[in-house]
């Protein structure tokens, strides 16, 4: 399985998750120019913008810890081009889901509020 292969499995496992969470999803692969978020949903008065990160192993660290204060500030950009785009005016929480799959397992970690955006 590719890298690419392996990255959208897990986004489609996150959704999947998500909805049986009762989100609605709003977005996925949101794009502004050559930035992302992979899944914008909203639940519970509130939107949800969630950053999907799967490997095959956690040898180097779990997935989430992929999500630097780097791409912590794109994602934040991204999602406030989205809510002026769609004059979103709820309350913005980020989350992350970080799954490690393979032949021998599937493991899927939800951290809801995993950063907040910085002053």
């Amino acid at each position: 399985m590719t890298n690419q292969e392996l990255g959208i499995l897990g986004e489609n496992m996150a959704t999947l998750f998500l909805r049986k969470k009762g989100h609605k999803i709003r977005a996925r692969n949101f794009r502004m120019r050559h930035l992302e978020v992979d899944i914008i949903t909203e639940f519970e008065d509130k939107i949800h913008v969630t950053e999907v990160k799967t490997r095959q192993t956690a040898e180097i660290g779990e997935p989430w810890r992929a999500v630097t204060k780097a791409k912590q500030k794109q994602i934040i950009k991204v999602t406030d081009f989205y809510l002026k785009e769609n004059e979103i005016e709820l309350e913005t929480q980020f989350d992350i889901v970080s799954i490690v799959h393979n032949t021998y397992r599937t493991d899927l970690e939800y951290i809801p509020d995993a950063f907040t955006p910085f002053v």
